[in-house]
């Protein structure tokens, strides 16, 4: 036999119309039949003409399904971007552009139901950080960011911060000693009922970072993650821990997820992406459907990893609380860089937070300042203008890279020598001149939180001494 011969005379017998259905159906016979006997090819394009959404999905043949029905999937999942909701801005004349333009984008997309952006925002991928997006039925996962649940955890001790003056170095020691950043981590991990949780052999992508995971608890990540002591001032006589106004020893951290969120982030983005096609300058915001098995999955995932990096902040507080000898006597702990569902003008909504904290009624929360700035604990008002919300510290006023060409490294140590701060590790890319002033921050948001106490640094703790960077 020579080889399958197909003319469209043949195709039009079997039942095909004629157009462009008869070509593809040939190019594919062709490729795919070609040792067949033709009797039994036009045999078979005559099942596909008389019911040919029968084969839509087929391996082989689904491209004749499609030239025979007009499907054309190149326009599936494609959605166009609809006219621009209101939103408010916190602190806009400290607002970098680009961050406006990425926030302007987000409140175009058809499932947007309202949105925020707080006072720290700066330029990021898809949301812009600092943004906050309220959706319907849906979850972003580049809404809600690689590092997933990414948190401020603040443990506040009964000892008085002047031990700083005799008992530096041994607070110094304590930091290197039980802290890991990076790919550094702990040669004995700590376990935790989150290594145990379902999800792990539930959700394929998971499950394969079970072992990273587990090898990360109770580490921290590089970049602008930091675990520092430091002296808190509380000036609230009603605080809701009981403490008397006035100074403590305190240890503030902040992380995320580490490579478990990175993970997640990135198959779910891809796959978001995937399924749901956006013009080009909104690509990075594309959702899942919470209809979707591929929606609720990532929201089950989402969830773990929050939980995760709520673990090893909690780890990282009890080996630094045995070491000292000392139970905190307050707790403070608040996460952004998560999706919450949530109720707005009477309807269940999905409210992303990135780069931004929770500031519901009554809901305490740190927000960071840099090295030699006072971070701030604070209680929210819940304010609808917001989405309860609130800005996750002072934001950058400087790309990392720009930070790196442009500060100089005698500079910046002599600015933290004059501010009494210790430094164990930390970049240039971390200087606080890389930051906005927190108090221009905390003015542009006054209706949004109330400020119980204050956090200033003293021995602070970084990557960048020579464990390399997250993986």
């Amino acid at each position: 036999m020579k080889g399958l011969k197909l003319h469209g005379k043949d195709l039009i017998a079997a039942g095909f119309p004629e157009g462009r259905a008869i070509g593809i159906a040939i190019n594919v016979m062709l490729k795919h039949q070609r040792k067949a006997e033709k009797e039994e090819v036009l045999a078979e394009l005559a099942r596909i003409a008389a019911d040919p959404a029968a084969f839509a999905e087929h391996a082989l043949y689904a491209p004749i399904s499609d030239a025979l029905t007009g499907r054309d999937r190149t326009r599936e999942g494609l959605y166009d971007l609809v006219p621009r909701k209101a939103y408010r801005t916190y602190g806009r004349a400290h607002i970098e552009q680009g961050a406006v333009h990425q926030m302007e984008v987000a409140m175009k997309l058809p499932v947007t139901v309202a949105g925020a952006l707080m006072a720290d925002a700066h330029q990021g991928y898809g949301l812009p950080i600092g943004g906050v997006l309220a959706v319907e039925n849906a979850v972003i996962p580049y809404g809600v960011g690689v590092d997933i649940g990414c948190r401020m955890c603040l443990s506040i001790f009964n000892i008085p911060p002047e031990v700083w003056a005799t008992h530096r170095e041994d607070h110094k020691r304590l930091l290197t000693t039980h802290t890991r950043f990076g790919r550094a981590v702990h040669e004995k991990p700590m376990d935790h009922p989150v290594l145990e949780r379902a999800e792990f052999g539930a959700i394929p992508v998971v499950k394969h970072l079970k072992d990273r995971a587990w090898r990360q608890i109770g580490s921290s990540g590089s970049g602008n993650h930091f675990v520092e002591f430091g002296a808190v001032e509380i000036t609230d006589p009603h605080n809701e821990f009981g403490l008397l106004p006035g100074h403590y020893m305190a240890l503030l951290s902040h992380s995320g997820s580490r490579g478990l969120g990175a993970g997640i982030a990135q198959h779910y983005t891809r796959l978001a992406k995937e399924l749901c096609k956006l013009p080009d300058e909104a690509r990075n915001l594309a959702w899942l459907s919470l209809d979707s098995a591929e929606g609720q999955e990532y929201w089950a995932a989402m969830n773990l990893a929050g939980d995760f990096a709520s673990a090893c902040h909690h780890q990282i507080h009890a080996r630094i609380a045995e070491a000292l000898g000392e139970m905190p006597a307050a707790r403070v702990e608040n996460h952004h860089n998560f999706a919450w569902k949530e109720t707005f003008m009477g309807k269940e909504v999905v409210v992303h937070r990135k780069g931004a904290t929770p500031a519901g009624k009554g809901v305490l929360g740190v927000i960071p300042g840099s090295m030699t700035a006072p971070g701030y604990i604070v209680r929210g008002t819940g304010r609808g203008e917001s989405l309860s919300s609130a800005s996750h510290g002072a934001g950058r006023v400087m790309s990392r890279t720009r930070a790196k060409e442009t500060l100089d490294p005698g500079r910046v140590r002599q600015h933290l020598e004059q501010h009494g701060i210790t430094l164990i590790g930390g970049g240039l890319d971390e200087a606080p001149m890389a930051y906005k002033d927190i108090a221009t921050v905390m003015d542009s948001q006054q209706e949004l939180v109330e400020v119980i106490g204050s956090f200033t640094p003293k021995i602070v703790r970084m990557c960048g001494d020579g464990s390399a960077a997250e993986d």
